[in-house]
C-alpha cells in the first residue's frame, strides 16, 4: 500500500468576520482542519507553518503530528520540506497532498478523492467552490513531477496546473469545496454538517 500524507498548511487568512480577533479566527480554523486531518484513515498527517507562524502549529497539532516548517506559505515549499526531511531526496512517502486550512467544515471523504486519482495521474487538484479563483488543495505523487508550477492556493485555478503538464490529462480535477474567505463564504456553513467546532464556538460567541 503507497504511504501518504495529508498536510495542512497554516498559511495567513485573507478574511476575518468583523467583530472577530484575527489571530483568534486563524486559530479556530486551523484547529478544525487539523481535527479533521487526525480522523482520516490511511494516510499520515501533518502540518506546514513559516517559522514565524510555529506558534499557530504548536496551538493546534496532535501528539505525533509532524510539524514542517516552510519558508513560504505556498504548496511548492511543503513539497520541498518533504524532500528536505530525508536529506534530499524521497520522504518514504509515496503520494502527499497540500490543503488549505481555511476549510473547517471539509468532509473528510472530500480530501480522500484528492488522493484518489494518484494510482493513475501524477498531480491532482480540488478547486475552490464559490465565486473567485483558489484552490482547496494539491495532491501530487513523490518525488514531485518537475513540470509542476509554482501553486498559490489563494490564487491559481485547475489550468494553471495543467498548463505545465506535458499533457493535461496529467492532472485530476476532483471533489471541490469552499475556504472561509469572505461573508458570502462563510453564509454557507451548515449549522447542521457535523465537524467545525472550533469555528462554529467562535462564531456563536461561546469560545473561551
Amino acid at each position: 500500500m503507497a504511504r501518504r500524507v495529508v498536510v495542512a498548511l497554516l498559511a495567513p487568512v485573507a478574511w476575518t468576520p468583523p467583530g472577530i480577533d484575527p489571530t483568534r479566527w486563524r486559530t479556530a480554523l486551523a484547529e478544525d482542519v487539523v481535527d479533521l486531518l487526525a480522523t482520516l484513515n490511511e494516510v499520515e498527517t501533518a502540518v506546514a507553518v513559516t517559522a514565524g507562524d510555529r506558534w499557530l502549529a504548536d496551538a493546534v497539532v496532535w501528539p505525533d503530528m509532524a510539524v514542517h516548517e516552510v519558508a513560504a506559505p505556498t504548496v511548492n515549499a511543503v513539497f520541498a520540506a518533504l524532500a528536505a526531511a530525508d536529506g534530499g531526496g524521497r520522504t518514504g512517502y509515496d503520494q502527499a497532498a497540500v490543503v488549505a486550512a481555511d476549510a473547517p467544515d471539509v468532509p473528510g471523504l472530500t480530501l480522500g478523492k484528492l488522493l484518489r486519482p494518484l494510482t493513475s495521474r501524477p498531480v491532482a487538484v480540488a478547486p475552490v467552490e464559490g465565486s473567485g479563483p483558489g484552490l482547496l488543495g494539491v495532491a501530487a505523487r513523490l518525488p514531485v513531477p518537475e513540470w509542476l508550477p509554482p501553486v498559490d492556493l489563494d490564487t491559481a485555478v485547475p489550468a494553471d496546473v495543467r498548463d505545465g503538464a506535458p499533457h493535461p490529462g496529467d492532472v485530476a480535477v476532483t471533489a471541490g469545496w469552499r475556504r472561509l474567505r469572505g461573508p458570502a463564504d462563510l453564509g454557507t456553513l451548515d449549522p447542521a454538517f457535523e465537524g467545525w467546532e472550533a469555528t462554529r464556538a467562535l462564531l456563536s460567541g461561546q469560545a473561551g
